[in-house]
């Protein structure tokens, strides 16, 4: 597989904004924010990032790859508990430094490493001057602690 490589962001606004060159922006850190949703029905189901080798790899293979910051190595969205998420289509911002996935995914359709179908999961309440956290009653799609525990 030959890495795909990315041209620097042109320092003409309108070029950024209007040529057909995919020209992703970076941040200090070698990263662009990705916001992933279902192909099928919209859902949010989680928000990454990217640097140029896993956006690389997400392009030539189809299957979204990520950078994690808190591991720092590249992360294969899926590939231990089966949950790999198909890329149907892929979009950018109007000053590409974002990006927008919508995926399918495959295995127990779940997303979060909870095992739920999405990470966003909790409801952000307001209690006063304090706020609070209400789960939305989704369940986990399979045993997370089996899944992410018994691989060697």
């Amino acid at each position: 597989m030959t890495e795909i490589s990315f041209p620097p962001a042109p320092q003409d606004k309108a070029a950024l904004e209007e040529s057909a060159a995919f020209t992703p922006r970076f941040d200090a850190n070698g990263l662009v924010t990705v916001v992933v949703t279902d192909a099928d029905d919209g859902v949010l189901l989680m928000v990454a990032h990217m640097n140029a080798q896993a956006l690389s790899l997400t392009l030539e293979t189809g299957i979204a790859h990520y950078w994690s910051r808190s591991r720092n190595a590249l992360w294969k969205k899926g590939e231990t508990s089966g949950n790999l998420q198909h890329v149907r289509e892929m979009r950018t911002d109007c000053d590409q430094d974002a990006i927008w996935l919508k995926v399918s995914v495959a295995g127990h359709d779940a997303t979060c490493h909870t095992g739920r179908r999405s990470c966003f999961y909790r409801i952000v309440e307001t209690e006063g001057a304090s706020a609070r956290l209400r789960h939305d009653g989704s369940e986990a799609l399979f045993d997370a602690e089996h899944i992410y525990t018994s691989k060697d």
